[in-house]
């Protein structure tokens, strides 16, 4: 975490002015905390009441600050025919150098032997990179999917203040806690999947190969790999927390309403 992050946070803690909380959670959010369940916990208020604050400040949640490293929606990899796909690579190869020897009749062997290097480069390097692409865009992925849970886990339990249905609406807002469990074990899982696989370029002929892949219209990796969560088992044992600690209070007070609903039937 940055200093500025730092100082943003702390202020978002001691906040006391009214009307001053808004901007604090702005300030936070504009300094990188992007984690609404980290804002609400820090300003002692509900995930809702951060995301009303940021749109009374005209920021949109939904839309990250590190929204340029999303890597979703891929297009297939096809980089001279080699597609990253570990099945085929020897294929790919064989089929590469036969036509390139094809379209060089007249090559020397050492000619054929720098081709065939460089070929092996590409073939390395689109494998890895497919690899990786992949683990990043899962993570993205299941981060959206916690957060999204998260988040409706706030607005079932707001409906239950006017639900007409109470019943329907609490066994909604349980199911909401479930998945929301269930979400953030699996977004752990695919963050910790990413971060085993790093992506590097060894040597010029990978960079040239890298390039070659960007040009050809794929994503740049290093922003997603940066924007990583380096702690994945420690933020989703903290979101965990949160939300099971939310929950057991929650359950008591619904009790309380069931007991006087039954109380009056």
């Amino acid at each position: 975490m940055s200093s500025r992050q730092d100082d943003a946070m702390a202020a978002l803690r001691d906040w006391s002015k009214p009307g001053r909380r808004a901007d604090l959670i702005a300030a936070a959010w504009q300094a990188g905390e992007t984690n609404v369940s980290a804002l609400a916990e820090a300003a002692r208020i509900s995930r809702p009441t951060v995301y009303a604050d940021l749109r009374s400040r005209g920021i949109d949640p939904d839309h990250r600050p590190k929204g340029n490293s999303v890597i979703t929606n891929l297009s297939p990899l096809d980089i001279e025919g080699f597609t990253g796909v570990a099945e085929r690579l020897d294929a790919e190869f064989d089929a590469a150098l036969r036509r390139w020897a094809a379209e060089h009749p007249t090559a020397s062997k050492e000619e054929g032997q720098a081709e065939g290097m460089r070929l092996v480069g590409l073939m390395d390097t689109t494998y890895r990179y497919a690899d990786v692409r992949d683990l990043l865009a899962r993570e993205q992925v299941a981060r959206a999917e916690r957060d999204r849970l998260l988040h409706l886990v706030e607005l079932r339990w707001e409906a239950l203040s006017t639900a007409s249905a109470w019943l329907a609406a609490h066994h909604a807002y349980v199911l909401a806690v479930d998945e929301a469990r269930f979400a953030i074990d699996m977004w752990r899982e695919r963050a910790e999947a990413a971060l085993s696989r790093p992506f590097f370029c060894s040597s010029p002929r990978d960079e040239a190969a890298y390039r070659q892949i960007q040009e050809a219209g794929h994503p740049a990796l290093e922003q997603a790999l940066a924007d990583l969560d380096r702690t994945p088992a420690q933020t989703a044992e903290q979101l965990r927390a949160t939300l099971d600690q939310a929950h057991e209070r929650r359950m008591e007070l619904a009790s309380q309403t069931l007991r006087h609903t039954q109380a009056t039937q």
